[in-house]
């Protein structure tokens, strides 16, 4: 039985001093749902510190949601943008070439998974969830990169968002933490690909938090609950505290960090028993 740990409390108002860290820089924003995605979290801090943003969508429901949110931190760009079309891609990073010219860093924040494939045993994904899976939370990164890295001849900063269960089994999560793994393994191999270009790649495995994608994870508040009781925190991680070392890995601050992982978790992941 897990028992509910009260969390300390965590204002929502920024603690972070920094000013300007990203002063004059310009960034593609994708995977923003609503204003509690973590993509959010990253591109507000993005915008606090002075970047120019891009953002995508997919969708009109999508859009919906994504524009005002891009016009409050005053987008230049927000276009429609399927990550499992690589013309669409192309398409897009034309787009942010007319408009920028040059980029200095990507925030990557997709995932998916058929539903029936985050249920039951791992054993039983069918070949087509499996298939989309990987795809979409692993594959677009690496087509993203691709296309990102022509617009940056300076060097720049790559971010992709992934979880603890790429590491260890965690229930309900199956062919999401398969495809977790091969978009951390991913990103070293990017890492080393695009070092040479001065081109950072770096991965965020945050704690569990109430985003619209974790919703539909079955047992997710068990998880938020049992969480918060084990790690050394003894809270949960909030997207804001995400946002803020997304800002770092993109900020000059990280110039020499690339190919890792980084947990941003209240300490859960480094606890056994």
């Amino acid at each position: 039985m897990v028992q509910e740990v009260a969390s300390p409390e965590v204002s929502e108002k920024s603690q972070f001093t920094g000013k300007d860290m990203l002063l004059g820089k310009k960034g593609v924003v994708f995977g923003v749902a609503n204003d509690h995605s973590i993509a959010w979290a990253c591109a507000k801090l993005a915008a606090e510190q002075g970047a120019s943003l891009a953002f995508n969508y997919q969708g009109e429901v999508l859009e919906r949601r994504v524009r005002p949110l891009a016009e409050s931190v005053k987008a230049k760009i927000i276009e429609p943008c399927d990550l499992s079309d690589d013309k669409a891609i192309e398409e897009f990073f034309a787009k942010v070439k007319k408009e920028f010219g040059t980029i200095d860093f990507v925030i990557h924040a997709v995932a998916f998974a058929n539903k029936e494939d985050l249920e039951g045993h791992y054993v039983d994904t069918k070949r087509t969830g499996f298939q989309k899976a990987l795809d979409v939370s692993a594959f677009t990164m690496t087509a993203v990169a691709r296309e990102a890295a022509k617009l940056m001849p300076n060097g720049g900063s790559l971010i992709t968002m992934t979880y603890y269960g790429a590491d260890k089994v965690l229930p309900n999560y199956n062919v999401m933490g398969v495809a977790k793994a091969a978009l951390e393994s991913s990103v070293r191999y990017l890492a080393a690909d695009l070092g040479e270009k001065n081109i950072r790649v770096n991965a965020i495995s945050a704690g569990p938090v109430r985003t619209l994608a974790a919703m539909g994870i079955a047992g997710f508040r068990d998880m938020l609950k049992f969480v918060a009781s084990r790690a050394p925190l003894k809270r949960n991680v909030t997207a804001e505290e995400v946002g803020k070392t997304a800002l770092y890995l993109l900020s000059d601050l990280s110039s020499g960090v690339t190919g890792e992982t980084i947990f941003v978790d209240c300490g859960y992941n480094i606890m056994a028993m």
